[in-house]
């Protein structure tokens, strides 16, 4: 953090105590941001979205509201995990994040947060996090989170310069938020809390097929091994995603044979599941884009469909929730 030059004539054992005090104008500001970034607020919010949704459908299915006490003590919890996963996750990819255009600007890779300021605060936001959690919720619940910062961190974020199979492996702990929050609710593994894992998996290829087509350049700067990147003809990119796609529509229904909603979730389902699934076939158009322009335009129609379908999806499953 910036701070004030000392003041001519002050003298030298005031000057550590008034540059605390007097920061540099937007010094404060420009911490708040970094820390929003290392932290990676964005994701943290979706992250804490998709938990409420777990939480408060593991609620419906015990016949009690979630509007409790628990539900703000596990949202502060995973809120404390996932930010703190973000954080290591930052930290691990400084050389990586400095080399791409989207990402240089990140406060470890810009050099305004030390490496080991990056990992001292994400191993304790980690580490309170758990405790909190195990102060609040369950073991179980504490377990989950703590074995996906694992894969998040020590499996998926290494491997992305490795193999594209990373995509594939990141996609368990960005699935976790619903799972968190019905095993905090519930005390244990349910298929239905399984359903809502399997929707988060699911959801996220072609929305990370978008990302990775949009990026692909910047990806490739990094050495990072993303299918856009290995197979630049967008083929295998395009397969990837419909497949996913398809399989959405059959999954996101699964709530409505376990009983968690009634019939108008199960119309609702599907008819989101074929807007999603026709973005997605709209973004296969990139094979025979005539220009950047518009091969960038198809990927981020269908990244912008994939953050509108998630939320809606969730919506109506909870309002349309059954109370057992």
């Amino acid at each position: 953090m910036a701070i004030v030059p000392e003041a001519a004539g002050a003298h030298p054992s005031e000057a550590p105590l008034s540059a605390a005090f007097h920061p540099a104008p937007g010094a404060t500001a420009t911490m708040i941001g970094d820390l929003r970034e290392l932290f990676k607020f964005k994701v943290t919010a979706m992250v804490l979205v998709t938990t409420w949704a777990g939480f408060y459908l593991g609620s419906m299915r015990s016949g009690i509201s979630s509007v409790q006490r628990g539900l703000l003590e596990t949202l502060v919890g995973v809120a404390l995990v996932s930010a703190g996963a973000s954080a290591l996750n930052e930290a691990l990819e400084r050389k990586t994040d400095a080399k791409m255009i989207r990402t240089a600007n990140r406060p470890i890779a810009a050099g305004r947060i030390s490496l080991f300021q990056g990992l001292l605060l994400g191993l304790g936001a980690v580490a309170l996090g758990a405790f909190w959690l195990l102060s609040t919720t369950n073991p179980l619940t504490v377990g989950l989170a703590l074995l996906t910062v694992f894969t998040y961190v020590a499996i998926y974020t290494p491997l992305k310069r490795v193999t594209t199979l990373a995509t594939f492996l990141g996609a368990f702990p960005g699935a976790a938020g619903p799972l968190l929050g019905w095993t905090a609710a519930r005390g244990q593994i349910e298929w239905p809390g399984i359903a809502l894992f399997a929707i988060l998996f699911v959801w996220q290829f072609p929305h990370f097929m978008a990302i990775s087509w949009l990026y692909r350049q910047d990806y490739g700067r990094a050495g990072i091994k993303m299918l856009p990147v290995v197979q630049p003809d967008g083929l295998s990119t395009v397969i990837e995603a419909l497949v996913y796609a398809v399989i959405m529509i059959p999954i996101s229904v699964a709530p409505f044979w376990l009983g968690m909603a009634g019939l108008p979730y199960a119309i609702l389902a599907v008819a989101l599941g074929l807007v999603y699934l026709g973005y997605t076939l709209r973004f296969s158009r990139i094979l025979r884009a005539t220009s950047e322009t518009q091969s960038r335009m198809f990927a981020r129609d269908l990244l912008k469909v994939s953050v509108i379908y998630l939320p809606l999806l969730l919506t109506g499953l909870m309002l349309a929730a059954t109370v057992k």
